[in-house]
């Protein structure tokens, strides 16, 4: 009898454990390092000079960059970063 129980407990306990970690947030502060990084580690982007603030999951971008390749870029590595809810993007051209 044991060793039908002892399956069906584990495979219950691995069954919550599972949903209670996906509904986990993520907090902003963990949100907003995880986006500098990305920037900063992108060499299209090289997002140094750039502002990421996040607010419940949305993050807003802003800085200059030269090209609209970068503002695109940065906007998608933004989005890639998890608990990541929205991307406002005010990243600005250089003159």
């Amino acid at each position: 009898m044991k060793s039908r129980f002892f399956p069906l407990l584990l495979f219950i306990f691995v069954l919550f454990s599972a949903s209670f970690a996906k509904d986990t947030p993520v907090s902003d502060n963990l949100i907003t390092d995880q986006v500098r990084i990305k920037l900063a580690g992108d060499q299209l982007v090289k997002g140094g000079a750039l502002q990421v603030d996040v607010k419940d999951g949305v993050v807003t971008l802003s800085g200059p960059v030269e090209e609209s390749k970068q503002k695109e870029r940065a906007e998608k590595l933004a989005k890639k970063v998890k608990g990541v809810k929205q991307v406002i993007n005010n990243i600005s051209f250089r003159k």
